[in-house]
């Protein structure tokens, strides 16, 4: 039977007692579950004093072990809350989480962000009806909630530390059947609390179940669909079980665009990046912590006197704390004070050979959070290292490099599962700014095509990693555009990257004709009018 049955308005009367059955059986399941882990927890918490504090700092050892019903282990949903809960917090107190976080944002998304287009422009050479779609995607992009949600610096940075706490983000994406326009909204990872599958394929989730408490002593509950999942036939709009309405809503027009890190095969959910960092950054604070106190005790006790009776060596501390005595003007202690001694008696330092106070040999320790967050140690810690150590550094910086490659291109496939449902919710709508034809293939899953043969390619210009000259960098562009094996067009977008140039694309427009072909702004007004006349177009018109 379908896991859809149970969502259907009104359930066939026949599989009313199998719904209820299996159903009640997965309560029952979720319920045993829960109940082993509070005899875990409670069990933990009667170990000592400190068993609170073991369970926030030690989750990697104890209380995430569980087996699921089909008998892996897995991560609770509890244990993976609780792990973002103290991800969160480290991520704002311990200085090494927050600026191993700040590095990974910077990296990944480098300076300006990712430029993303659509080759359909509506403009072509083969007088083809390609239709404009770069247009719909720059709307989008440009739209006030998509900004706040996904492509101001500000969203970016704030979606990458939330991978880097929770491990995963969820994006409802709200949808006028009618017109097809589509806004993003945010929704709080801690609401995930539950991933709905296909039971013939764990792969293929169909529905999120979302849970939140609008307002105190309230709770809602609510599930929405994946972005993929489009099934055949009605959809109800309340869940329906044993055919009574549960008041729990299912919103098919804001399907979510879901994103989960660090996790393995069998998973729906991720696991922060910092998670992995946390005990050794706990480690590092807590050894520095041990110095600072080692060196103020070295610094109370710098002074050994010996004397000959109890008389004497009462005579000569209060002859130092003399000396010591702070200057009531500048209320600082004198340096060099003087302490008259007796004959016999000895002042001397206290020897500092058999005490550790180098701070250097904690870096092991900073090195595995580097090593957690996958940044190198040098930049972490805001230290070139020893002197002759730069090749070191610079080499170790490559693979951080790759690092920041490789969670651009999880960015770029995100941004572009949530462009194409853009292009398709603005085919599906009547009044949608595209046309095109609705269909299912063989998987009966739903396709939509273009008309017109409009391709629906997304490019995405991510900066570049590496640290290049300006100068450098334009006259490797200017070079190129000599060969004249590029196209002017090309140049131009290639200059404007370079320069940091934010919206390129208007720039382009400006400098392009209502055919998309490019004028260079040297050109004088009759080889205009002549290319245009060459071309089979009116050239008066170009002019204009």
């Amino acid at each position: 039977m379908s896991i859809l049955d149970v969502f259907s308005r009104v359930p066939d009367t026949s599989t009313v007692g199998e719904v209820a059955q299996t159903l009640h059986t997965a309560d029952l399941t979720e319920q045993l579950h829960q109940a082993i882990e509070t005899i875990h927890f409670l069990e933990e918490q009667l170990v000592g004093e400190a068993g609170l504090a073991d369970v926030e700092l030690g989750l990697e050892d104890r209380s995430w072990r569980s087996l699921n019903i089909s008998s892996e282990i897995e991560f609770t949903r509890a244990g993976l809350l609780q792990a973002a809960r103290l991800s969160r917090v480290m991520a704002v107190v311990n200085p090494l989480i927050r600026r191993g976080l700040n590095l990974r944002a910077a990296y990944i998304w480098g300076d300006g962000g990712v430029q993303i287009t659509a080759r359909a422009t509506g403009q072509n050479d083969d007088n083809t009806a390609e239709q404009d779609v770069n247009a719909v995607i720059q709307a989008f992009l440009d739209d006030k909630a998509t900004r706040k949600t996904l492509t101001s610096a500000v969203a970016r940075e704030r979606n990458e530390r939330t991978l880097g706490t929770d491990g995963m983000i969820a994006v409802a994406l709200f949808t006028k059947p009618l017109t097809g326009r589509v806004q993003p909204r945010l929704i709080p990872t801690n609401q995930i609390a539950d991933v709905i599958t296909n039971p013939d394929d764990d792969s293929e989730v169909w529905f999120y179940k979302r849970t939140w408490s609008p307002k105190a002593g309230e709770t809602r509950t609510a599930y929405y669909p994946d972005v993929d999942f489009r099934p055949r036939g009605p959809r109800p709009l309340r869940v329906n079980r044993d055919g009574e309405d549960r008041g729990e809503e299912i919103y098919w027009d804001a399907p979510v665009a879901f994103l989960a890190v660090n996790g393995l095969d069998d998973w729906h959910f991720g696991v922060g990046d910092a998670f992995a960092a946390i005990p050794w950054a706990k480690a590092y604070k807590e050894f520095l912590e041990d110095w600072a106190k080692l060196v103020k005790a070295l610094s109370r006790f710098a002074w050994r006197t010996t004397s000959g009776s109890k008389r004497q060596a009462e005579k000569t501390a209060g002859a130092i704390r003399t000396a010591a005595t702070a200057d009531p003007t500048t209320g600082k202690t004198p340096v060099g004070g003087i302490a008259n001694m007796s004959q016999g008696q000895v002042l001397e330092a206290i020897p500092k050979s058999g005490a550790t106070i180098d701070s250097e040999s904690g870096k092991p320790l900073a090195g595995m959070v580097a090593a957690g967050l996958d940044v190198p140690l040098t930049m972490l810690l805001a230290d070139p290292g020893q002197t002759g150590a730069r090749a070191v550094a610079e080499t170790l910086d490559r693979p951080t490099e790759l690092m920041a490659g490789q969670r651009r291109d999880v960015w770029a496939d995100y941004l572009r599962t949530i462009l194409e449902y853009v292009i398709d919710a603005a085919v599906r709508a009547p009044r949608g700014p595209l046309k095109g034809t609705v269909t299912r293939d063989e998987w009966d899953r739903e396709v939509v095509e273009l008309a017109g043969d409009t391709p629906r390619t997304i490019d995405f210009d991510w900066p570049d990693l590496t640290a290049v000259d300006l100068k450098t960098l334009v006259d490797a562009i200017v070079a190129a555009d000599g060969t004249g094996k590029l196209p002017p067009l090309t140049v131009l977008k290639l200059l404007l990257q370079a320069l940091g140039v934010d919206d390129i694309d208007e720039i382009v427009d400006e400098m392009t004709d209502d055919q998309g072909n490019f004028i260079d702004p040297e050109m004088s007004a009759g080889q205009v009018a002549v290319d245009a006349f060459n071309r089979g177009e009116d050239a008066a018109e170009a002019l204009r």
